[in-house]
C-alpha cells in the first residue's frame, strides 16, 4: 500500500490536498506474495500511464512518440532510397536491352529488308518476355516503328526523343508514351561505315517500376513495426519502475501529498501507529496518542518503553498480523489491526491501527436485536399462512415467536372463528396453539373453552380491541381474578410477564394471543410490544383469509354432498359399491348415479364436470338433476346423451347471455342400462374413460364403447355398444381422476387399473378398497368417482310371458294364466288388481296397438306387468267426463299401482306398470273399487 511520510521520513497512506481518495480493491499485505504490486495499483497505475497524468505516463508518452517519430523517418528514408534503386535499375535494364538487341546479329540486315516488321516482330517480342521489359521497339531514322508488343501500333511515330540516337548517341528518358507512363532507351543501330541506319527503344513501365518497391514495403514496414514495439516495450519497462517509485502520482500530486499529508494523518478518527522491524515506534498520529496516552516523545522510543499494557505491547513489538483484535486499555476496549510493510518490498515493520469499540459495542447489540426482529418479521411473511387451515395458521404463529420473542405463547381464538363463521364477542373461546421452551407450564391446554373475565389482561384486549402489557403478573390483580389458582400456579412457575395482543381483521376481533415470559428477569418493554403487535397483525391476516377459505369451502362441500347421492337406491338387479375422493384443491364436478328403471332395469351413470368449485359443483347438479328427468323417459342411452348435450349447450349460452365471467361448460358422462332379465348392457359415453369389465373368471377388459364427443360440442351424434354380461360379472365405472393426472399419462393409469382389478376381491365393495389402495398419490389434484356394480340375473321362476291373439276374448285367457303364475308365487292377494290392470292394459293394445302383443310379469321388488305392442303411439292419462263412456282405465290403472308408464322398442313400446309385494305379516289390501270384471 501507499505509504505516508511523516515528519520522522515515513510516507504517508493518504494523498495529501484536495479530497481524499480511497484506492479501490486493497488486498491485505498477508494475503500478497512478497514483491506483488496490489491490484489497485495496478489498475489505477495502467490508467494514469495511459491518460499521461503521472510522472510515469508523461516519461512514457514521450519517450513512445520520440520512437515513432525515428520509426516514421526511417521508413520513409527507406522507400525514397528503394524508389531511387528502382527508377536506377529501370534505366539500366532498359537500356541494356535496347543496346544488346540493336548489337545483336541480323538486326541491321532486317532493316535493309523489304518487310523488316516480318522478320523483326517475332525477334523483338522474344526478346522482350525474354528480358521481361514492357516493350522492344525497332524504327527507322523517322520513328516510324517496325515492331510493337500491339500490333496496331507499327507503322506509327514512336513517341520519345530521337536526337542523341540519330546523332549516334544511347540514352534513356522518361516519358508518357502510347502504353503509358515508361522509362525507356533509345539506341543507335549503326552500319559498317558509322551511319545510322535505324533505332532501337526498350522500356518498362512506371506501373512495373515501383512494383518492386512494393514489393519490398511490407518488409520494411514489418522492420519498422517491430523496431517501435522492442521500443515501446523497452520504454513501459522503464515507466514501470518509474510507476512503482512514484506510486502513480502526478508531479503536482506528489507535491500536495507531502505538504499536507500530517494534516490527514492526524485528521482521521482511527490511531495510526508506523512500528520498524526493531520495535521503534516511528509515527503515531494524534488519535493514537489519545487512545494509548502516549507521552510527546514516544516517536523514536521502543513500544516496550511506553508503558502500555502488556498485550497491547508485545502486539506492536512482535509485527505479528492481527485483525480486530479486542484489547482493554484502561476503561477503553481497543480493536487493533496490524499489517507488516515489507511484503510489497518495502522496509520492515508494521503499522497498526486502532479504533476505539467501546460505544460500537452497545450501538452493534441494539442493531443486532434490530436486525434480528426485522429477521423474525420477515420470517413472519413467509411462514405464517402457508395453509388455508386456521389451527395451522395460530401453530405457525406459536413455533416462529418461541423462543426467539417469548418464552410461551399462546393463541386462543372464537369456536365460531375456527368453522369459518363470523366471530361473536359473547361466545367461549378455545385454545388453538400453544407453545414454550417447556411442556410443564400450568397454562390450559389446547382444545380448552375458556371465557376470560373482563377485569384479565385477555378480557380487555377483547373487549377493547387494544394492546396491553402486564410487566409484572405478580402484582395484576385483575389477571388474578381470572382463576386464582391457575394463576398462583403460573407466577410459582417462574412466569412473570405478559402481553396479550387481540387478533383483529379489519374490524373483526378473531381472538388473543398472549406472550408470557419467564427466562429474562426483566420485563416486556415498548419495544417488544410493537414488535407482538407487528406479528400479530401479520397472523390475523392469514388467520382470517384462512377462516374465509373455510366457510367458502364448508359451504361448497355442503353443495356438493348435498348433490351427490346420499344412498343407493334400493333394486335388485345390481350390487353396487362406490367411492368419492375430493380433490386436494377443493370441491369439483364428478358425479355418479343408481337409476332404477322401469322392467327391473338399472342404468349406471358416471360424470365429469370440468375445473373445481362452486360453479363446477353447480354445474354437476343441474346435469345430475337432467339425468334423473331424462332417465324418467325411459331413453336409450345415446338419446340421453343427445338430450344433455343440449342441455349443457344452453347453459353455455345462456351464461354468455347474461355476461357472466363463468368459464364455458366442459362435461363429459358415461351411461349404461342393464337388464337383468336379457342380462345385456348397452352403454353410451359421451368423452369419458371407457369402463372396465371384470369377468367372473376374473379377466378384465376394457369395452370398445364409442367414444362420442364431449357434452355441449353439439352435432354429432353418440352411439351405443351392447354386450352379454354374466351373471357375478363387474362393471367398473369411474372418472378421468383415478387413471391420469399430470405426473403419468393415461395409458398408465389404465394399466395400473387394469392390475388392481385383477387382484381384487369378488365383492363391489372390496373391487372400490383396492382401486384406491393401488393408486400412489396419496392425495389427487383432480376429483375422482368410483361405481363398481356386480350383476344378478332374474331367474326364469320369476318370469312369466304370454303371447296374446288381437283377440278381445284372449283378454280372460290372459287373466286366469296370471291368476295361477300369481297362486304359484304365493301372491294370491294381487290377483284382483293385477287381472284388472292387465285386463284395462292388454284391451287398450288390441284396441288401439298392432301385433305382436304380448304379456310379461316379473316378480322382482315389486311385482312388474309388461304389455308389448307393435304401435308407437303412447296412452295418456285423462280425466273421463261423466258422460263418457270410456277413458278411465288409465285412470284405474294409476290409482291400482305404485307407478307406470311407457317405454319404446325398435318394434313398439311396452306399457307397464309396478304394484309393491305384500310385507310377510301385514293384512291383504283391499280393492279400492267393488266391480266384477268383464
Amino acid at each position: 500500500m501507499v505509504r505516508l511520510m511523516g515528519r520522522s521520513g515515513t510516507r504517508s497512506t493518504r494523498r495529501a490536498g484536495g479530497p481524499m481518495r480511497r484506492a479501490p480493491d486493497r488486498v491485505p499485505d498477508g494475503q500478497r506474495q512478497d514483491g506483488e504490486r496490489p491490484r489497485w495499483l495496478r489498475a489505477t497505475g495502467l490508467r494514469s500511464v495511459l491518460r499521461g497524468r503521472s510522472v510515469a505516463g508523461q516519461v512514457f508518452l514521450l519517450v513512445v512518440v520520440i520512437v515513432l517519430l525515428l520509426v516514421l523517418s526511417a521508413v520513409a528514408a527507406l522507400v525514397l532510397q528503394v524508389r531511387h534503386d528502382s527508377d536506377d535499375e529501370a534505366r539500366n535494364r532498359s537500356l541494356a536491352v535496347a543496346e544488346t538487341f540493336a548489337n545483336a546479329p541480323g538486326t541491321r540486315e532486317a532493316l535493309d529488308a523489304p518487310d523488316p516488321t516480318a522478320v523483326l516482330q517475332p525477334r523483338a517480342e522474344a526478346a522482350r518476355r525474354q528480358a521481361r521489359v514492357d516493350f522492344v521497339v525497332v524504327m527507322n531514322t523517322d520513328g516510324i516503328r517496325y515492331t510493337h508488343p500491339k500490333p496496331d501500333r507499327i507503322g506509327k511515330k514512336f513517341v520519345g526523343t530521337l536526337g542523341p540516337a540519330l546523332a549516334g548517341r544511347s540514352m534513356t528518358e522518361e516519358v508518357d508514351g502510347t502504353i503509358g507512363p515508361l522509362v525507356q532507351a533509345v539506341v543507335p543501330v549503326k552500319a559498317p561505315d558509322g551511319r545510322v541506319v535505324g533505332l532501337v527503344s526498350a522500356g518498362i513501365t512506371t506501373a512495373h517500376v515501383g512494383g518492386a518497391t512494393a514489393r519490398q514495403l511490407p518488409l520494411v514496414l514489418a522492420t519498422a513495426g517491430a523496431a517501435l514495439a522492442l521500443a515501446t516495450a523497452g520504454a513501459a519497462l522503464v515507466s514501470r519502475r518509474l510507476l512503482r517509485q512514484t506510486r502513480g502520482l502526478g508531479p503536482h500530486e506528489m507535491t500536495r501529498m507531502y505538504e499536507h499529508h500530517d494534516a490527514v494523518l492526524h485528521a482521521v478518527k482511527e490511531g495510526v501507529l508506523i512500528v520498524d522491524g526493531d520495535g521503534t515506534l516511528l509515527l503515531a498520529n494524534d488519535e493514537a496518542r489519545r487512545l494509548l496516552g502516549l507521552p510527546d516523545d514516544a516517536e523514536g522510543r521502543h513500544v516496550l518503553a511506553l508503558s502500555l499494557d502488556p498485550d497491547t505491547a508485545d502486539l506492536l513489538s512482535s509485527g505479528r498480523v492481527a485483525t480486530d483484535e479486542v484489547h482493554l486499555v484502561k476503561d477503553r476496549l481497543l480493536a487493533i489491526n496490524q499489517r507488516p510493510t515489507d511484503r510489497g518490498g518495502g522496509p520492515p515493520g508494521s503499522v497498526a491501527t486502532l479504533r476505539d469499540s467501546t460505544e460500537l459495542r452497545a450501538l452493534s447489540g441494539r442493531a443486532e436485536e434490530a436486525r434480528e426482529r426485522l429477521n423474525m418479521l420477515y420470517e413472519a411473511g413467509v411462514g405464517i399462512g402457508t395453509s388455508l387451515d386456521v389451527t395451522r395458521t395460530a401453530e405457525e404463529l406459536a413455533e416462529l415467536a418461541v423462543p426467539r420473542f417469548a418464552d410461551f405463547l399462546t393463541v386462543d381464538l372464537f369456536d365460531t372463528v375456527l368453522g369459518g363463521g363470523q366471530p361473536d364477542a359473547t361466545a367461549v373461546l378455545r385454545r388453538t396453539a400453544l407453545a414454550g421452551i417447556r411442556k410443564d407450564a400450568p397454562l390450559y391446554g389446547v382444545g380448552d373453552r375458556i371465557r376470560f373475565v373482563e377485569s384479565s389482561p385477555q378480557g380487555r384486549s377483547l373487549s377493547t380491541g387494544q394492546t396491553l402489557l402486564e410487566p409484572d403478573l405478580g402484582r395484576a390483580a385483575g389477571w388474578r381474578a381470572q382463576d386464582f389458582e391457575r394463576s398462583g400456579q403460573i407466577v410459582e412457575y417462574g412466569i412473570h410477564s405478559l402481553i396479550t395482543v387481540p387478533l383483529r381483521a379489519g374490524a373483526l376481533v378473531l381472538g388473543v394471543v398472549s406472550f408470557w415470559r419467564s427466562e429474562k428477569p426483566e420485563p416486556f418493554d415498548a419495544d417488544e410490544v410493537a414488535l407482538a403487535e407487528e406479528l400479530v397483525a401479520r397472523a390475523a391476516v392469514s388467520i382470517d383469509n384462512a377462516r374465509r377459505y373455510t366457510r367458502e369451502h364448508s359451504m361448497a362441500v355442503t353443495l356438493q354432498r348435498s348433490l351427490l347421492p346420499r344412498r343407493l337406491p334400493e333394486q335388485d338387479a345390481l350390487d353396487v359399491a362406490y367411492r368419492y375422493l375430493p380433490a386436494q384443491a377443493g370441491v369439483g364436478g364428478d358425479w355418479f348415479d343408481v337409476l332404477p328403471l322401469s322392467g327391473a332395469r338399472v342404468a349406471l351413470v358416471v360424470g365429469d364436470v370440468v375445473g373445481h368449485g362452486l360453479h363446477a359443483a353447480a354445474t354437476m347438479g343441474r346435469l345430475r338433476t337432467a339425468v334423473h328427468n331424462f332417465s324418467a323417459l325411459d331413453l336409450p342411452p345415446d338419446e340421453l346423451l343427445t338430450l344433455l348435450d343440449e342441455l349443457v349447450g344452453r347453459i353455455d349460452q345462456d351464461e354468455a347471455a347474461e355476461g357472466g365471467t363463468a368459464p364455458v361448460t366442459g362435461a363429459t358422462c358415461l351411461y349404461a342400462v342393464y337388464d337383468p332379465v336379457s342380462r345385456r348392457c348397452t352403454v353410451a359415453r359421451a368423452g369419458h374413460p371407457p369402463p372396465a369389465l371384470v369377468r367372473p373368471d376374473g379377466r378384465v377388459e376394457f369395452l370398445e364403447v364409442p367414444a362420442g364427443p364431449p357434452l355441449g360440442l353439439g352435432g354429432l351424434p353418440f352411439e351405443t355398444a351392447e354386450l352379454d354380461l354374466a351373471e357375478g360379472s363387474r362393471l367398473v365405472l369411474y372418472t378421468d381422476g383415478l387413471v391420469e393426472d399430470r405426473t403419468r399419462d393415461i395409458d398408465v393409469g389404465l394399466e395400473l387399473l387394469r392390475t388392481a382389478l385383477e387382484g381384487a376381491g369378488p365383492s363391489p365393495e372390496e373391487t372400490c378398497q383396492a382401486v384406491l389402495d393401488a393408486r400412489v398419490p396419496s392425495r389427487s389434484t383432480d376429483d375422482i368417482a368410483l361405481l363398481v356394480a356386480r350383476t344378478r340375473a332374474l331367474g326364469a321362476d320369476r318370469i312369466a310371458q304370454w303371447p296374446v291373439p288381437p283377440d278381445p276374448a284372449a283378454v280372460g285367457e290372459v287373466r286366469s294364466a296370471v291368476s295361477r303364475r300369481l297362486s304359484e308365487w304365493g301372491l294370491d292377494e294381487l290377483a284382483f288388481t293385477t287381472e284388472l290392470i292387465l285386463s284395462e292394459l292388454v284391451t287398450n293394445a288390441i284396441r288401439y296397438g298392432g301385433s305382436p302383443i304380448h304379456v310379461r310379469v316379473l316378480r322382482d321388488r315389486n311385482l312388474i306387468c309388461e304389455v308389448f305392442d307393435g304401435s308407437s303411439t303412447s296412452p295418456h292419462l285423462r280425466y273421463a267426463a261423466m258422460t263418457d263412456e270410456g277413458g278411465r282405465g288409465l285412470f284405474l290403472v294409476a290409482q291400482l299401482t305404485e307407478r307406470w308408464g311407457t317405454r319404446y322398442t325398435p318394434g313398439g313400446k311396452v306399457i307397464w306398470a309396478e304394484q309393491a309385494l305384500p310385507r310377510p305379516g301385514a293384512e291383504p289390501a283391499l280393492p279400492l273399487f267393488d266391480f266384477d270384471l268383464p
